[in-house]
């Protein structure tokens, strides 16, 4: 039996520590995507619960309860209630603002002009955002109550956030300002209609019977270009088709909408070793039992079927093996909702 050289012990230690370096960044990346999901359940929670209780009954424990979070973890990720609420209001501003812009640079054909050009026209992109904002609201109206409702009863930060949003909308109709015919509009008539549009749909949002809020398109254009473009321009809005609510955009892809929100309803809490086991499944469709559980680190094989079933139960995986009924092993593969969680969570299943 030969004698290991230094060089040669040296070079199995170093691949040892390579390996488990590779083991150490691959178990902070899963606990990061474990966090992130955690974030984006609490934030989704926060939403739901204000649509349900408001933002007075929107408590840390009604928020943790409909997480499925405990509160030293909310802790642990925002500061206090408000904190929670400030993020969940940007990432609804961040969704809305994505599908109005997307709704904008989409192929809008311009009247008069070739139908296959992007709209340039004030008029035109004005009237393609007010349908993709009130489209979004009209089917997540929770995300429509987050923004335009319960943000009035938030704290100073909340209420110079909405300022900012409202500021940068009476920026884009002001661009009117340019196309105005005969005198230039007062100053403030841009922050007035985009005030007094908020507040008409607010009505809306808060009233018992409000009909839909694609309903209110074409006057809402009717009231803004009047002032720019003149009673011509007005009375046409009025005339133009009701606009027909679509999920998405035409042309983007996927749905933008909080109801895609894969942690959303899930009967499940997804941990460190969840992400681990549906890493395992996506990148080794097929794989058994007992793969899962040693490429996992889940040495009890009990555990291991236990999880997989409430995987299973969950939706996030299936079985397309005989199982022990037929003697032979599982065969497990990931659904398209776990695709969505890993996705979701940035994971590198592809």
């Amino acid at each position: 039996m030969g004698v290991a050289t230094i060089d040669e012990r040296a070079e199995r230690g170093s691949g040892k520590a390579r390996v488990l370096h590779g083991e150490a960044n691959g178990r902070a990346r899963q606990g990061a995507q474990v966090i992130e999901m955690q974030r984006r359940r609490l934030l989704s929670a926060m939403v739901e619960v204000l649509d349900a209780h408001g933002y007075e009954g929107a408590t840390v424990a009604r928020i943790c309860k409909r997480a499925g979070v405990s509160r030293r973890t909310f802790y642990d990720l925002f500061d206090d209630r408000e904190d929670c609420f400030i993020a969940a209001f940007e990432l609804a501003i961040d969704r809305v603002g994505a599908h109005v812009v997307s709704a904008i640079e989409s192929q809008v054909p311009v009247p008069g002009k070739n139908p296959g050009a992007r709209a340039t026209n004030w008029r035109v992109r004005l009237r393609a955002s007010l349908v993709a904002l009130l489209g979004f609201f009209e089917v997540e109206s929770n995300i429509a109550r987050l923004c335009l409702v319960e943000t009035l009863k938030g704290g100073p930060e909340a209420l110079e956030r909405r300022r900012a949003i409202v500021e940068t909308l009476a920026a884009a109709v002001d661009e009117g300002r340019a196309k105005a015919k005969g005198a230039d509009p007062p100053p403030l008539t841009a922050e007035s209609l985009v005030g007094g549009a908020v507040s008409v749909i607010h009505t809306r949002l808060v009233g018992q019977d409000r009909g839909t809020l694609l309903d209110l398109v074409n006057p809402l254009m009717s009231m803004i270009v009047l002032p720019y473009l003149g009673p011509a321009a007005a009375r046409k809005e009025l005339e133009q088709p009701v606009p027909i609510l679509h999920a998405t955009p035409e042309g983007s892809s996927g749905d933008i909408h909080a109801s895609s929100d894969p942690f959303r309803g899930l009967p499940i809490r997804v941990t460190f070793r969840t992400v681990r086991v549906l890493d395992t499944i996506a990148t080794r469709p097929d794989a058994s039992n007992r793969e899962i559980g040693e490429n996992a680190d889940v040495a009890d094989q009990g555990q291991m079927s236990k999880l997989l079933r409430r995987l299973e139960k969950a939706g996030l995986i299936e079985n397309h093996g005989e199982g022990q009924a037929r003697g032979e092993s599982n065969a497990w593969r990931i659904t398209e909702h776990g695709h969505s969680v890993l996705h979701a969570l940035g994971s590198g299943d592809g």
